[in-house]
């Protein structure tokens, strides 16, 4: 179900966003509605989800203003963090037991997103994060979500999944639960698509995110899983990507472009349900284990030599983007340059005698199993041998 923009403009593509179950509100300060979202969902308490500094850009207090403005009291926990872990989880799961909270909330990226999902999960069912690593483990309903991304990234408002890593071993958990919204699943009942939020994100934060949501797309439209819906989406989150990445991060004040960006981003979290992702997210889970490499930056790093290596089996595997595998990496890396991404994976500070280590890893990842051409530790080595001293 979705709703056209507070502001008039249209839905960039309605019947497609009508294939999803999340509904959309969408527009220049359509924050503004989250009390009235929030209390059509039955809320009187909720846990709002946020990070320091969402709530330095004053988003937070927007959220709550909108909350109260409903006579909603709320429980507010700030201690969301890049990359969650079961910490942050266990941290927000001690602030919500006993305070009879009914609606979640998340305002932030998407490491705020996934810390809501995660609290939700455990709220709700009981127990640690690590029961619920992969799909459909959980026996209880989740309690309804709202949710309005600030950076356009992840797409984790139109996903039922969160990624939670292990603190200790570093192991990002996928923990899933498909059920749509109205019948207990994951999925956010709704997503708040406001992209004046996105103006505050730091320039770092805007370029990793933007090259998150292009390699969303792009892998999204390849894997062995995907389907015609997903393809679709993916097509949709590519053509809006690759029309206002450069717009968007060289001008943070070009409200159209971030508000494509951030549609882009949607649609391709709507991908990633449906068909999952590849190789390029496998690698970029051990770089980020291993070295601290920031997600975005590492899959974006690894993504043309991951279309190239599986263009060499596939000629046409990334044909529904228009584009022929060597056009599209060529197009990516021009993207990391307008992101001002470092020059191959040495410039990050990874060296040579790690590779066999960093594939090992990258071969146990979830998502090597989509990918569109079967990878194991040897086809990963070579992966990050071609990444290494890359120049773009």
């Amino acid at each position: 179900m979705t709703e056209s923009q507070i502001n008039g403009a249209p839905l960039p593509n309605a019947e497609l966003l009508a294939q999803s179950p999340v509904r959309v509100v969408a527009g220049a300060g359509a924050l503004s509605q989250l009390g009235a979202l929030a209390h059509e969902l039955g809320a009187s308490r909720v846990l709002l989800v946020t990070d320091p500094g969402i709530e330095k850009a004053g988003h937070a207090i927007r959220a709550a203003e909108s909350l109260k403005s409903r006579g909603i009291e709320i429980v507010l926990f700030d201690g969301v963090h890049e990359n969650p872990t079961t910490e942050h989880v266990a941290a927000g799961l001690k602030l919500a037991n006993g305070q009879s909270i009914d609606v979640i909330i998340g305002v932030g990226g998407g490491s705020t997103m996934d810390c809501a999902k995660g609290i939700n999960l455990l709220l709700t069912n009981g127990g640690e994060i690590h029961d619920y690593h992969g799909e459909g483990k959980a026996n209880k309903p989740m309690l309804p979500m709202v949710v309005a991304p600030t950076t356009a990234g992840t797409g984790s408002e139109a996903q039922s999944f969160a990624l939670i890593s292990d603190p200790v071993t570093h192991v990002k958990m996928a923990c899933g639960d498909r059920r749509v919204p109205r019948e207990g699943g994951l999925r956010p009942h709704v997503a708040i698509l406001d992209h004046e939020l996105t103006r505050s994100q730091p320039s770092s934060v805007a370029a990793a995110s933007a090259i998150d949501a292009i390699s969303h797309a792009v892998e999204t439209a390849a894997t062995n899983a995907r389907t015609k819906l997903s393809q679709q989406f993916s097509c949709e989150a590519w053509r809006l990507l690759d029309r206002s990445i450069e717009a968007a991060l060289s001008n943070p004040q070009d409200d159209d472009m971030r508000r494509d960006m951030l549609w882009g981003a949607h649609f391709a979290g709507a991908a990633i349900e449906q068909s999952m992702l590849g190789a390029a997210h496998a690698c970029a889970n051990p770089l980020t284990a291993k070295y601290g490499i920031v997600h975005g930056m590492a899959v974006g790093i690894m993504l043309p030599h991951v279309v190239r290596f599986n263009s060499q089996a596939q000629a046409d595997v990334y044909g529904s983007l228009g584009l022929d595998a060597d056009s599209l990496a060529n197009r990516i890396t021009h993207f990391l340059n307008v992101a001002h991404m470092p020059d191959g994976l040495a410039a990050l500070g990874v060296e040579r005698s790690d590779l066999e280590a960093l594939a090992e890893l990258a071969a146990t990842q979830w998502t090597a199993k989509f990918n569109p051409v079967p990878v194991g530790v040897e086809e990963f080595k070579h992966i990050y041998q071609s990444a290494l001293n890359s120049a773009h």
